[in-house]
């Protein structure tokens, strides 16, 4: 039998081999991954360039479509040896995160081998089309129809809150073809946006951002080659996908979640800016009482998604648990960034001017941005009736008439 151990090692030195040879080091520390590729540097796109071709961007996905099909032992070697080095993944956004690994489980080998190297060599970004104005909670309620033309569709109707849709090349969207059934009328389509039609309108956040679009489809041609799964199944496809997402928005698979506070550690900042006794401790005791529950709570749901993860292994990807680490990760960002607002006092209140850096006005941007966690990828609410029924077994409670 061979040593697992021996040969866990020789990768190991095979690897940090390699990212010697391959990683910038002016990008040491750096943060990323999605970007388009017109906005990156040349040494950012090198790296993007590095990782896309040997296929360590997705380090577990199949070799067959460009992954890396490392085993996940190996995977996380990779991400330990990168850590050290301070290296981070060029190869993100919404086609590693949601799409990609719901495109390996449903897909066609046609679609598989069309759309998952550009998503590997990071090269194509991918938007969401499921909420609409009158659907967001109750999303099997949506209306954007596909009509059927023979050998393609045309749509038409609007979706909100498209992340990403003014930067994307392609749109993984959720269509009604049966107008008789809720559920079972819905199919799973990949849209070309730039096949004409397609009109997507950033919408300026209260963070002076414009994260998220309104998109609108208007006659648009979609062949039925793109059609993901069989006709009216897509509310399984959409479920499946949605636990992706709320597993990328809780954060617990190392990355950092919507609103991440830049800048240093909670405790670092407490004392750059309230101060501390002779001890080194934080002068505010209450203050210090709440940044150490925090950083407790921080560290459980850590601990909680390492757990979920090796709880998961050998089966094909994320389940209702996605839902708990949802809920937890939001609320524990939102706690972390208020504590930063706090910490940061009347320099916590900036928005902009020569009168506060960066990282202030971008802790206060960060707070606001934490609020939408608890509703992107499904509110607070849906996911404690998902945790109570998938995960608890309660029953459904109907109210008497």
């Amino acid at each position: 039998m061979a040593d697992f151990g021996n040969t866990l090692d020789a990768f190991r030195a095979d690897v940090r081999e390699w990212l010697t040879a391959n990683f910038p080091a002016s990008l040491k520390g750096a943060t990323g991954g999605g970007e388009r590729l017109e906005a990156l540097s040349p040494e950012r796109d090198a790296w993007r360039k590095a990782m896309g071709d040997k296929g360590w961007g997705t380090p577990t996905w199949p070799k067959a479509y460009g992954g890396g099909g490392l085993s996940r032992e190996e995977a996380k070697v990779l991400a330990q040896e990168m850590a050290d080095i301070g290296a981070y993944n060029p190869i993100g956004g919404m086609g590693v995160i949601m799409f990609g690994p719901t495109l390996l489980e449903y897909g066609t080998e046609a679609q598989k081998h069309e759309h998952i190297p550009a998503i590997v060599r990071g090269e194509k970004m991918w938007c969401q089309g499921f909420s609409e104005p009158g659907a967001g909670s109750d999303l099997a309620s949506l209306q954007t129809k596909a009509v059927d033309m023979g050998d393609h569709y045309v749509v038409d109707g609007s979706k909100i809150w498209t992340s990403g849709a003014d930067k994307a090349d392609w749109c993984f969207c959720l269509v009604r073809t049966d107008t008789s059934k809720k559920h079972e009328g819905i199919s799973f389509l990949l849209i070309d946006m730039a096949g004409g039609g397609v009109e997507p309108r950033p919408i300026r956040l209260i963070n002076d951002t414009a994260p998220f679009c309104e998109t609108f489809f208007t006659d648009v041609k979609v062949p039925k080659a793109n059609l993901m799964g069989p006709l009216n199944g897509g509310w399984t496809i959409a479920k499946r996908l949605l636990q992706h997402e709320r597993e990328g928005i809780s954060g617990a698979g190392g990355g950092p979640g919507p609103g991440a506070v830049p800048g240093p550690p909670l405790k670092d900042l407490a004392r750059a800016y309230v101060g501390v006794d002779d001890s080194g401790r934080l002068t505010d005791v209450d203050l210090r009482r709440r940044i150490t529950e925090h950083l407790m709570e921080e560290r459980a749901f850590q601990l909680t998604g390492r757990r979920a993860a090796e709880e998961n292994r050998g089966n094909s990807g994320p389940n209702a648990a996605s839902s708990v680490l949802k809920n937890v990760g939001s609320k524990v960002r939102q706690d972390k960034a208020e504590l930063s607002v706090e910490v940061l006092g009347h320099q916590g209140l900036g928005w902009d001017g020569a009168g506060f850096t960066d990282e202030e006005t971008g802790t206060i941007k960060a707070m606001l941005r934490t609020k939408s966690g608890t509703i992107a990828g499904g509110s607070w609410e849906v996911q404690l009736n998902i945790i109570s029924k998938r995960i608890l077994g309660l029953p459904e409670v109907t109210q008497a008439r």
